[in-house]
């Protein structure tokens, strides 16, 4: 054979262990060809624990040889958005790879989020790599990727509250401080009503004796003017 021939037969028979080996962050993923692209998607992390740091992984590469794509600019290009159920959230694309330092994995792409919930996630990827349109979706499954579990089963030595339970139990002491409060005011009520009344007495009786003092003030005035013309007060029996 020619030399060119058996160096195409080389590289081909070592694209599996090349896929394999930039894979392994992971162990279960589903691959998706469009146009000229390859695309190899799951969670960065498995298996998928909630409450733990995961991604959406997309390793990148050349369908015809298998060569990682890099481009730090995808992100602005390819979209990704995480599915659970009917909720759903758009994160950012970023490269694994730093072209400064060398570091990381070439082709790789990772959007970071916190699986909050056990169960299976969908991951849909649109937009464009380069001028290829991308639409695709894929879910978790037993024969695509790897799903969220409930670490419970892993946590030693003892478990720690999950976000759901952290949230029931904050409803129902919100719902208990609730009902205590409505139970404070309605005790308080008479005594409120007891307290205005009381207070309102007060000002009645203070403003009565504002007008008496203004009375007398006045007929002690009048009776000194009277006095000093040599007037004698009348008094009115």
């Amino acid at each position: 054979m020619r030399p060119r021939v058996l160096m195409a037969l080389a590289v081909l028979a070592g694209l599996p262990a090349l896929l394999i080996a930039m894979a392994a962050p992971a162990s279960a993923h589903v691959l998706k060809t469009v146009g000229p692209y390859h695309l190899l998607i799951g969670f960065g992390n498995e298996p998928t624990y909630v409450g733990q740091q995961n991604s959406v992984f997309l390793l990148l590469t050349s369908a015809k040889t298998g060569a990682p794509i890099v481009d730090e600019g995808l992100g602005d290009t390819l979209k990704v958005q995480v599915g659970f159920g009917t909720r759903h959230q758009q994160l950012p694309l970023v490269s694994s790879f730093d072209p400064d330092s060398g570091q990381g994995t070439k082709g790789v792409y990772n959007a970071y989020f916190f699986p909050t919930a056990p169960g299976d996630y969908t991951f849909h990827f649109f937009g464009a790599i380069h001028k290829t349109k991308v639409n695709i979706s894929v879910t978790s499954s037993p024969t695509t990727f790897d799903s969220a579990h409930d670490p419970a089963a892993i946590e030693f030595p003892q478990q720690a509250p999950q976000n759901l339970q952290l949230a029931q139990r904050l409803n129902a002491e919100s719902a208990r401080l609730s009902a205590g409060i409505q139970a404070a005011n309605s005790k308080a009520a008479p005594a409120s009503s007891a307290l205005t009344i009381g207070i309102a007495g007060l000002v009645v009786g203070v403003a009565g004796l504002c007008v008496g003092g203004v009375a007398l003030a006045r007929s002690t005035s009048v009776a000194r003017r009277m006095a000093a013309h040599g007037q004698q007060p009348v008094n009115v029996e």
